[in-house]
């Protein structure tokens, strides 16, 4: 079994398989090695929105970086099904962000004018107008802004094509083999030590999510990435109900998928790794998202899930070279936004990783020691 490689990604989720397709595209040697199945985690468990504007409300690195990802998505669908034959249903059917309240009403209607810098056709949308297009709302929401270039992926099927496209370029997968430490030599990376032998490779890249944390304090890092967990449910109709996401800033969102299903989420748990499935929970979910579509309560049940979400102290995601020692990357703490950020999180790391970034300000806002006070370096 070959065991020398140029990249050795851990984690085989939705950034980590994106990296290893990048890199593997360039004609880099990669490998992934995932300690259980690919996309076992966050990665299977998210709606898949991609909701740049909706769920970012402020300018800033995040916002500008989300820009860039979203703006990725039809070229990279075409891209993965030639070289994989996974079609990822990526959907452009835009979204509503739901006001509930007057009150809310004018706190969106300011967030339209601020998008519209940056998507023209973003509008706000009184009751009326919102129950021309989605009659199945309650007549209780105020209005809404409309993002019509908001679309949403099957989340599972994503992550599956940048793995098979990634082989297709030559990169072997690992699963069910868990990293145990790293081996490191006059101050850079020679390799990981693994349950299933030792890898040999000069670049590594923790990709593992919430997961990040534990490893990294292997390499005398401590950084602030914590786990949050998130139920969701979805449902099934005969025909559908809406045709649009419906995102509500109560935490609640409700995903039309192409099968007739509609995934509904999701909870916030934070610093748990317990990934039970809770009846209050589930209850809660049912409740707002009941309010916002009445005829939920009718349709068949479908079926309950939990995923654990890596977040960061800062809400920023984790992007860049270990402060001490060479050639070891973190690509980590994506929170509600690792599928959404995921081509641009594979496309930027992989460029670094080749020394092809051009314009390294791209990642500055994401460095790990950007915060010293809640990042301890050991020796």
């Amino acid at each position: 079994m070959e065991n020398s490689f140029d990249v050795a990604i851990i984690g085989g989720g939705i950034n980590g398989t994106s990296i290893a397709y990048q890199l593997s595209k360039m004609g880099r040697k990669v490998i992934i090695i995932e300690k259980d199945q690919l996309a076992c985690q966050a990665s299977s468990a998210a709606a898949g929105m991609l909701a740049a504007q909706a769920e970012i409300e402020q300018d800033g690195p995040l916002f500008q970086l989300a820009l860039k990802s979203q703006a990725m998505f039809p070229a990279i669908t075409s891209e993965l099904y030639e070289y994989s034959g996974i079609d990822i249903e990526y959907v452009n059917k835009g979204m509503f962000k739901i006001a509930e309240t007057e009150a809310i009403a004018n706190e969106v209607k300011m967030q339209v004018a601020f998008q519209r810098k940056w998507d023209p056709a973003i509008k706000w949308l009184d009751a009326k107008e919102l129950q021309e297009m989605e009659p199945s709302l309650s007549p209780n929401v105020v209005g809404a802004m409309y993002l019509p270039n908001d679309g949403h992926v099957q989340p599972t099927k994503l992550t599956e094509a940048f793995a098979k496209a990634a082989v297709y370029f030559g990169a072997e997968i690992r699963e069910n083999t868990e990293v145990l430490s790293f081996i490191f030599e006059n101050g850079q990376v020679k390799g990981v030590k693994t349950t299933q032998g030792i890898i040999h490779s000069e670049q590594v890249v923790i990709a593992t999510g919430a997961w990040a944390a534990k490893l990294m304090r292997e390499s005398g890092l401590d950084i602030s990435v914590y786990p949050v967990k998130g139920e969701c449910f979805s449902i099934k109709t005969d025909k559908p109900i809406i045709n649009t996401t419906i995102f509500s800033d109560k935490r609640c969102y409700l995903v039309p998928k192409r099968n007739g299903e509609i995934y509904i989420g999701a909870t916030m748990v934070e610093h748990t790794f317990d990934n039970k499935v809770t009846p209050e929970g589930i209850a809660t979910l049912i409740e707002r998202a009941s309010q916002l579509v009445p005829e939920i309560k009718e349709a068949a049940w479908e079926r309950v899930w939990s995923g654990i979400r890596p977040q960061t102290a800062d809400g920023l995601p984790y992007l860049g070279e270990h402060p001490h020692w060479k050639g070891l990357f973190v690509a980590s703490g994506h929170f509600r936004n690792g599928i959404l950020l995921s081509p641009i999180t594979g496309k930027l790391v992989a460029d670094l990783l080749a020394g092809r970034l051009l314009d390294e300000s791209l990642l500055s806002a994401f460095q790990l020691e950007r915060h010293k006070e809640t990042i301890g370096l050991g020796g």
